[in-house]
This record gives structure tokens, C-alpha cells and sequence, in this order.
């Protein structure tokens, strides 16, 4: 799926970046923890200048959203894409924090957005755009000015929903893509803070 599957790519080019130049610096430590089947599940790794903290295993909870009734976990992919991700990057200089899972349920689209329309709207107005793959249009970077810029919409027609709510510093994203029985959707929340960009 689509959904998150940018948002996700996005992050992790951020976090290579920021592992690139963390890395070169003496005294770092690096903490991996394997799951039972010996994949990677948790990596801690901590800087004299920062932290890049990753686990697969995302709790939904902290997408600050409910899960949709009678969805359930999207399986990982054959190609070892995973469905969740809780990433945290903080130094001095910037800090990111990505939390995404994905689900699928029977239901169609219009039911997901209604209900997620309402759920959202307690973090401010919702923003409603149509395309034709999700991720595009979120910027994760840290905001210098003191107001934090609006999110906004960078297509206006597509197969896809994003609803939006928050500005580009704090926001929160249900990305919704249809099947041809039910619908795809991931549940995102992306916080950054920094001097500039990230």
C-alpha cells in the first residue's frame, strides 16, 4: 500500500542522513534488538550530540487516533516492507518523530473517511485531498518562524484520501486508498522541531 509506504521512505532517507553524520562521531553506541525470529525489532542509537531511536513495532495510540472498528494489522509484505513504524530522531539542533501503521478493513472508503473525519477534528480544521499516491505532500521538517505553516493540499484530484489536520511542524494524517474489497489505510502522526530543516 501506498499509504504510508512514502511516508515511511521519506523518514527513513532523513534518518540515513542523520545516521550518515551521527555515526562519524566518536563515542556513539549502537543498541539492536532482534525479535524471536532474529529480524532487527529495536535500534537505539545514541550520539554525544543525539539519539536515533527506531521500532517497528509502532503503538497506534501514539498516532493520537483510534483504530477504525473491525480493522485489522495489514500483514507485512513479501518483500519485508513493514506495516508500522515508530521513529525518533532529537539532538540540540532538530528533532523528528514519525509514528505510522497501516490496517485494512471490509468497509469502504466514505465509511473511513466520516469516521476519521470526526476523530480528527478535535486537533483543529481537517483538510480533505484527493491523490494519486500518499506521502507526497508531507513535509518533515522543522519549522525556524515562530508561526508554523499550514498544511495544504498538493493535488486535487486522485483515487486516494488524505485527511490532514495540524500545520507542518505537528500533524496528523489517515490515509485512505481503496480496493477492490474495502480499503487500505494508515494512521500517522509526524512532529519535527528544529532551527531549520531537517
Amino acid at each position: 500500500m501506498q499509504a504510508s509506504k512514502s511516508i515511511i521512505l521519506k523518514a527513513s532517507f532523513v534518518i540515513l542522513l542523520a545516521v550518515a553524520s551521527l555515526l562519524a562521531l566518536p563515542a556513539c553506541s549502537v543498541n539492536v534488538n532482534k525479535a524471536d525470529n532474529g529480524e532487527d525489532k529495536k535500534v537505539d542509537i545514541q550520539t554525544p550530540i543525539g539519539g536515533i531511536h527506531v521500532s517497528k513495532n509502532a503503538d497506534v495510540r501514539d498516532t493520537g487516533l483510534p483504530v477504525y472498528p473491525g480493522a485489522r494489522l495489514r500483514e507485512k509484505e513479501d518483500d519485508g516492507e513493514e506495516k508500522s513504524a515508530n521513529v525518533n530522531i532529537s539532538s540540540g539542533l532538530f528533532g523528528l518523530k514519525v509514528v505510522a501503521v497501516e490496517y485494512q478493513s471490509d468497509d469502504t472508503p466514505d465509511k473511513l473517511i466520516a469516521f476519521y473525519k470526526d476523530h480528527l477534528k478535535k486537533f483543529g480544521d481537517v483538510l480533505e485531498c484527493r491523490t494519486d499516491s500518499h506521502g507526497e505532500s508531507v513535509n518533515i521538517h522543522g519549522s525556524k518562524d515562530d508561526e508554523p505553516k499550514p498544511l495544504t493540499c498538493e493535488q486535487s484530484s486522485g483515487k486516494n484520501t488524505e485527511l490532514k489536520v495540524g500545520n507542518r511542524d505537528n500533524q496528523h494524517i489517515v490515509a485512505i486508498e481503496p480496493q477492490s474489497k474495502g480499503t487500505n489505510f494508515a494512521l500517522v502522526y509526524v512532529q519535527t522541531r528544529g532551527k531549520d530543516t531537517i
